[in-house]
Parts: C-alpha cells; structure tokens; sequence
C-alpha cells in the first residue's frame, strides 16, 4: 500500500455541557491556560498535543471523546479506512484556518477522527 501515513493521535475532543466549569477543570489539570477560548470552542496545546472541549457536542453524535489522527491527505485516508470497513459519521469538513476534520466509526461503532492540517 502506498497510502499517506497517519501521523498519530494529535488531537482529542471532548464534548461538554458547562464550558466554563471544564475550562476551569482542565485548565486545572493541564496546568496552562487555554490557547482558543471561545464561547463555541475551547483549545488547549500541551506536549505537542491539541485538547479540545465542544460545547453542545451531543447534537453532533458526539457522545464521548473523540481521538483525531492527523492525516497528509483526509480525502485517501477516509477512502482507504472505508475500504477496509468503516463508515463514515460526518465528511471532511473545514473547521476554520484551512483545517479539514472527519469521523468515522468503526465495525464496533467507536468513533475515529481525522484530521487534515492546511
């Protein structure tokens, strides 16, 4: 196979319902203050990983934390994984800043993200 390597786990999300209150835990048990602090989205880079807390995530099938794997290329690697059995949750999409996301689950209905940096 001459498929783009995934380059690991890089960024997890996890849904919220009080984005205040996770902003204060996690920014707790980090030990940095977020990076992104919106009222939609809250960010935070540590050791070379991205935690993300969504609010209202639950609207969006997202039900527990999702772990992205960074792709080169989004569109071959969401092809190859659905070859192999997985279907896909929500498409690529843009999420800002030229960043392409996807989900898919697989046979056990695990959700796997992707992630495609500009």
């Amino acid at each position: 196979m001459s498929h783009p390597a995934t380059q690991g786990i890089k960024t997890v999300l996890h849904p919220v319902k009080d984005l205040a209150t996770a902003k204060t835990v996690y920014t707790a048990l980090l030990g940095v203050e977020p990076q992104t602090d919106e009222d939609f989205y809250v960010g935070f880079d540590v050791a070379g990983q991205h935690i993300g807390l969504v609010p209202g995530a639950g609207t969006q099938g997202m039900a527990t934390p999702v772990a992205y794997w960074h792709v080169p290329d989004i569109e071959a690697k969401l092809a190859e994984v659905v070859a192999a059995g997985a279907v896909v949750q929500n498409p690529a999409a843009e999420v800002g800043g030229g960043r392409l996301v996807a989900t898919v689950t697989d046979v056990d209905g695990n959700v796997l993200g992707l992630l495609q940096e500009r």
